[in-house]
């Protein structure tokens, strides 16, 4: 993750100097992430959110984006592995621009991940109280009891920490596997693996298929698209639902 000082960000920005944004900063008057920054921080320009007088400033003239990836198994949801193993940065490469995930899958889930250098998108998807659900196909060893669907139903303690109730569906049943649809509005690490492992599933896939109502369409495993601006404004929020494609 590349860094820079916030003084540098300022002048980058063409809101004033570095010695005066220093001052400013000094002064208590510079929010990064929300919280007062402290002289001397360095920031990621891409992930962090820098406001100042109430505003937030964006380095002029550069658009932001957000791709939308049919992340397949075996990659990793982080830009670079000191481990040589394969990463989400390989399959968004073409983009030309430094993309980081929003959220995370885990190196054994597929299915939809967003990437984007708009930190404030970045903030607002991540946020505890975001609205917008993310969406699971999970795939289960044996079949599942009324009991272990009503459990997954219900507030959970993982890790010392109450996990939100989970609305889960039973969608298929056999005696060899079954398949529940979990919609999630929190995401704790690897939360859904734990939780069918509380009460003895074994997952044998796990596949995000959709956030909120955006999913994953005709995009191909390991293939990426540009959101629309339709798409963008329903995911921040300025629209509550997407306009139903016809035919």
């Amino acid at each position: 993750m590349e860094s820079i000082k916030l003084q540098k960000y300022f002048s980058d920005c063409g809101v004033m100097s570095r010695r005066a944004a220093e001052e400013v900063i000094r002064q208590g008057k510079v929010l990064v992430n929300g919280i007062p920054a402290e002289p001397g921080l360095r920031i990621d320009p891409k992930t962090d959110i820098v406001e100042y007088e109430g505003k937030r400033l964006l380095p002029s003239g550069e658009e932001k984006i957000c791709v939308l990836l049919n992340k397949p198994r075996g990659y990793l949801t982080t830009l670079s592995d000191d481990r040589g193993r394969r990463t989400v940065a390989e399959l968004i490469a073409d983009t030309g621009r430094r993309l980081y995930p929003v959220g995370r899958l885990d190196m054994d889930s597929d299915g939809l991940l967003l990437l984007t250098d708009d930190g404030e998108l970045t903030h607002r998807l991540t946020h505890p109280r975001h609205e917008i659900p993310k969406i699971y196909r999970v795939t289960v060893r044996g079949a599942v009891t009324e009991e272990q669907l009503r459990s997954l139903g219900q507030a959970m303690i993982l890790d010392g920490y109450t996990i939100q109730p989970v609305e889960t569906h039973l969608l298929s049943k056999g005696d060899s596997r079954s398949v529940l649809e979990m919609r999630l509005y929190e995401g704790r690490n690897r939360q859904i693996r734990k939780m069918c492992d509380e009460v003895g599933l074994t997952v044998l896939r796990l596949s995000r298929i959709a956030i909120g109502e955006l999913t994953l369409g005709a995009v191909p495993s390991g293939k990426w698209r540009l959101l629309t601006a339709e798409e963008l404004a329903y995911l921040r929020g300025e629209r509550k639902t997407l306009q139903k494609k016809k035919g």
